[in-house]
């Protein structure tokens, strides 16, 4: 589902507490079913809400991918490998989750018996659908708004309007999906967890003890969000594409293609700055139309919701310590 892209890209740092001489450590959050995800620089970590109200852990460590790794380096290529690499790990979590959410506990051995002849090739087939859908995901958004625009061509002739409408389009046409797919009780449970997600974050940041408390005055909102990158997508879009032909039709549906690297490679770095700047008194705005669009994909979580988060990035800061002191994390989850 391209709703996977909302989440995939929450990251922050922590800049409490260490050294200038020291790397800071790099956290990132995803929203699942029944649970969140987060990942660290050498693990990730899910939390959800079992049928039986337990809390289930479920960990992937991060392979090091040396080629990746310098891929991630090289401003505005970074953000394209990022986004890819987030897709594909993301999606093992949300299998995870989809599959045991609402399966009673009793009946684990039945589902480990299923999964367990393939496994690794499983992993690989949802990380290469999780990929997939992604970018089907992103064909759409960014084909759809260029026909519909088309079609308002006797009205609006010129090239600047036409990049208008479309990005007019794309923007209604966003907005829609995501009130729509609120609407349903499954996303916004997924969209509460959302909001624990950026909560758990958020007091991290601000040095709160983890409390239930502590989180639920949180903020639901960061700048950092996938939310965030997906409207810059399309902010971005209608600078980029000033700098191309929109007429005849097949060569706009063309230059829309090429430049999906190249939209997406833009607003990630864009997502980085305004990060960055949200200290800034007057540049902290430049995020907010990002925030603004995070009130639709985010809400305001129950307490038992906010306890799932706090144990997914509670089980993820000793795992990540652990790594740190070179010792096995078999046992701790």
């Amino acid at each position: 589902m391209y709703i996977e892209a909302f989440y995939i890209f929450t990251s922050v740092n922590n800049e409490r507490g260490y050294k200038m001489s020291e790397q800071k450590p790099v956290y990132g959050g995803q929203a699942l079913v029944e649970g969140v995800m987060f990942g660290g620089k050498h693990h990730t970590v899910t939390a959800i809400r079992r049928k039986d109200r337990s809390i289930e852990f479920f960990h992937l460590p991060r392979t090091p991918k040396p080629v990746l790794q310098k891929f991630k380096k090289i401003p505005f290529l970074r953000g394209i490998f990022a986004i890819l690499d987030a897709a594909a790990t993301g999606s093992k979590h949300l299998n995870f989750a989809q599959e045991r959410y609402d399966v009673d506990p009793k009946e684990d051995e039945q589902l480990h018996a299923a999964a367990e002849p393939s496994k690794w090739s499983m992993i690989l087939s949802v990380a290469a659908v999780g990929i997939l859908s992604f970018l089907f995901g992103k064909f759409i958004f960014t084909l759809v708004p260029v026909l519909l625009a088309e079609l308002t061509r006797p009205i609006f002739t010129g090239d600047f309007a036409q990049i208008l409408m479309e990005g007019f389009f794309k923007l209604v046409l966003l907005l829609a999906y995501i009130y729509l797919i609120s609407l349903t009780p499954l996303i916004k449970r997924v969209f509460q967890y959302h909001g624990a997600e950026h909560k758990v974050i958020n007091a991290f940041e601000s040095g709160l003890p983890l409390t239930v408390a502590n989180v639920q005055s949180a903020s639901r909102l960061h700048y950092r969000c996938g939310s965030s990158f997906i409207l810059f997508t399309v902010i971005v879009g209608v600078f980029v594409y000033m700098l191309v032909p929109t007429d005849p039709l097949y060569v706009r549906i063309l230059n829309r293609i090429a430049l999906i690297p190249v939209v997406l490679g833009i607003s990630f770095e864009v997502l980085q700055l305004t990060n960055k700047l949200r200290d800034i008194p007057v540049l902290r705005y430049l995020g907010y139309p990002g925030l603004w669009l995070q009130l639709l994909t985010t809400k305001e979580p129950e307490d038992d919701q906010v306890e799932v988060a706090i144990a997914s990035f509670e089980k993820l800061l000793t795992m990540e310590e652990s790594a740190k002191k070179g010792l096995s994390t078999e046992e701790i989850v």
